[in-house]
């Protein structure tokens, strides 16, 4: 069995020198210049994504919580559609179908067609949470803000999405972690993030032990930064008496 070779990271990617200091000079890179450049291929895919899937997915599942049968319906449909299509069928989609049916799409680099894609896909899951969320509350929650003279919309802007988004935390702290597992889907259409990065650095160096456990590390590290996050926000905003609040 061959021993482990950590110094594949400090080799030159064209020349194949090591470099003293593992970072390449001048117009010459590393190869672990090119898995922090993948990872931050990564994290801007699921940041983006993530932040498409908050806005669209709160709307969603507001929609679908309004006493509204057109705007319920709207929701559904989006939710349904978004959730029960594979992402990668999805990624594809954008860059391949799209396009060729609104010619403007064909300007739009391929890395915002997958952030769009991602945080679609994502939105109907975080749209299922925030419904979930909001029908959750006590309903007297909403008839005492609209006895009291708000408006639906006051009464959801102050009375309960702010409870409602405290609700739902634990599983978009999920949906979030998950978010940077499915960015990988992004090599699909040659954006080179860490799943990209990690095939061709294997094939180029033949040290695919290495590689994908750096790698793997990476993606670990960054949902568990992610969790550590999300769970201090959790702490600071629960309310007494609501389950886990102290």
């Amino acid at each position: 069995m061959s021993t482990w070779d950590w110094q594949v990271f400090c080799k030159d990617t064209i020349t194949g020198d090591v470099q003293p200091r593992c970072f390449g000079q001048g117009g010459d890179i590393t190869y672990l210049d090119w898995l922090l450049s993948a990872w931050g291929w990564t994290l801007s895919v699921a940041l983006l994504a993530l932040v498409v899937a908050l806005i669209v997915g709160s709307v969603i599942g507001i929609f679908r919580t309004l006493p509204h049968k057109p705007l319920v319906w709207l929701g559904n449909v989006w939710t349904e559609l978004f959730r029960n299509i594979p992402l990668l069928v999805q990624v594809f989609l954008w860059y391949h179908v799209l396009p060729a049916l609104i010619p403007a799409l064909k300007s739009v680099p391929s890395f915002l067609l997958v952030v769009f894609a991602l945080g679609f896909f994502t939105s109907a899951r975080i749209a299922e949470q925030v419904r979930a969320g909001i029908q959750s509350l006590p309903k007297g929650q909403r008839f005492a803000g609209l006895a009291m003279g708000l408006t639906l919309a006051q009464t959801y802007r102050y009375v309960l999405l702010p409870m409602a988004f405290r609700v739902v935390i634990p599983p978009l702290t999920s949906e979030s972690m998950n978010i940077i597992k499915n960015s990988s889907v992004a090599f699909a259409v040659s954006i080179t993030e860490l799943t990209m990065f990690a095939m061709q650095a294997q094939e180029e160096t033949s040290r695919g032990i290495e590689v994908y456990l750096a790698v793997t590390a990476l993606y670990f590290f960054s949902a568990f930064v992610i969790n550590r996050v999300a769970l201090f926000i959790e702490h600071k905003v629960q309310v007494p008496g609501m389950i886990g609040g102290h």
